[in-house]
């Protein structure tokens, strides 16, 4: 059977940043001939369907809800892991729809956040200096030489983790209508495993990335002549954007006319991680520029990046940050006449103790406090909201209710 070549030109790697430092290029060949002779592990026509929904959100007729793992970890591919999270956010977007009179599309972190981009590429404890973690697809998590030295063949257990993620999600025991579709997205940041599983489809003949629904690229990799931009120009997957609180204008209008010279609703998402205390300073001129020049986008909110901070040595994030920044970030669309287009978690539908607050909105009131963080962090990098927070996170964002948004109801 002959392997099947990606439609994306290779080149598009070779200046990528935020890739692992692979120690044997040769292995690199095989585990890429491997993906590529393997199925996609999405069609072509759900990503079509996931662009058409995220259309309606452009126009203002409808809300984009997408949360999940930081990280996603590799043996955590299991039904009560996947089941817990996929309930969790179908939960969260029925609060929102009775809300907002909207429909939500739901989309996962999930079947695919096996990379991450790291600020420094080395991490020393107690004197050793070894390889950062960046993702199960790449290393492993426990601080030892033999975990943390990248491994190219763990981008097929990725894959087949992925494939579990996707079954167990369309067989999942939710009844009622709870039981909505879920996309799935992540960050299109490993170059070695979404090349090799881009194809083309045979309706179309246009190139589309298979490893999921919905690919964003990040803060650290959003150069407009960059590996990663150049990639999700050349699929025709819904694509997005981070967007960090050091952006400009000209940045926002020059990556639309990169990733969406068509002006087609629902194609481009720009994802917009300031923190709690500059949303309201950033957004409304980024908004304001792009609204200004006619470009279609979804605008989402991501409350989780930009208030990360460290206690009692642990990475964490207040549960009142993070709504401050989604309140914000309405605050700043209603002022414009836009339209808030959804929001961005990093959240979990098990009861971990990662991020603090929480509880009747009031930080020290109840919830998590700080000398519960160690008793239940299971993060691989990043924290995220338990299931408690998130469902409570889900009943303030549904007061958040805005002239654009009933409206378009």
């Amino acid at each position: 059977m002959s392997v099947p070549q990606s439609p994306v030109p290779p080149a598009a790697a070779r200046a990528a940043g935020q890739q692992p430092q692979w120690p044997d290029p040769g292995e690199v060949t095989r585990v890429r001939e491997r993906l590529a002779g393997l199925p996609p592990l999405v069609r072509p026509d759900d990503s079509d369907r996931l662009a058409a929904l995220l259309g309606e959100v452009a126009r203002g007729r409808a809300f984009l809800l997408q949360g999940g793992d930081c990280a996603e970890m590799i043996e955590r591919a299991t039904p009560a892991a996947v089941h817990g999270t996929v309930e969790t956010l179908s939960r969260l977007a029925g609060t929102l729809e009775r809300s907002f009179g909207l429909p939500v599309v739901t989309v996962g972190r999930l079947a695919g956040q096996y990379a991450k981009p790291r600020s420094s590429p080395l991490e020393t404890v107690r004197g050793l200096t070894l390889p950062a973690y960046r993702g199960d697809a790449v290393n492993g998590v426990a601080f030892t030489e033999q975990d943390r030295t990248p491994d190219p063949r763990r981008m097929l257990r990725a894959y087949e983790a992925a494939a579990t993620t996707l079954r167990l999600i369309a067989d999942r025991p939710v009844p009622g209508p709870a039981a909505r579709d879920v996309f799935v997205s992540h960050e299109a940041l490993l170059m070695d495993y979404e090349l090799p599983l881009a194809r083309e489809d045979s309706r179309t003949r246009r190139a589309y990335a298979g490893s999921g629904h919905l690919l964003w690229a990040g803060e650290r990799t959003r150069e407009p002549d960059g590996a990663h931009i150049v990639f999700l120009s050349r699929i025709a997957n819904p694509v997005a954007v981070k967007i960090g609180p050091g952006a400009r204008p000209d940045d926002l209008l020059r990556l639309a006319r990169l990733l969406n010279p068509g002006a087609v609703p629902g194609r481009l998402t720009f994802i917009v991680r300031t923190g709690a205390g500059a949303v309201r300073r950033v957004l409304p001129e980024l908004v304001g520029a792009v609204a200004g020049a006619g470009v279609p986008v979804v605008w989402v909110c991501d409350p989780m990046h930009g208030n990360t901070v460290r206690v009692n040595g642990r990475k964490t994030r207040y549960f009142d940050d993070v709504y401050e920044e989604i309140a914000g970030f309405f605050e700043v669309h209603r002022s414009l006449g836009t339209h808030p287009g959804g929001v961005h978690l990093e959240m979990t539908g098990a009861e971990v103790t990662e991020c603090l607050g929480g509880g009747s909105g009031a930080v020290w009131s109840a919830g998590v406090r700080p000398a519960d963080l160690g008793s239940r962090y299971e993060s691989a990098c990043d924290p995220r909201l338990n299931r408690t927070q998130t469902l409570e996170l889900g009943r303030l964002i549904a007061g958040l209710r805005t002239p654009s948004l009933v409206a378009a109801g």
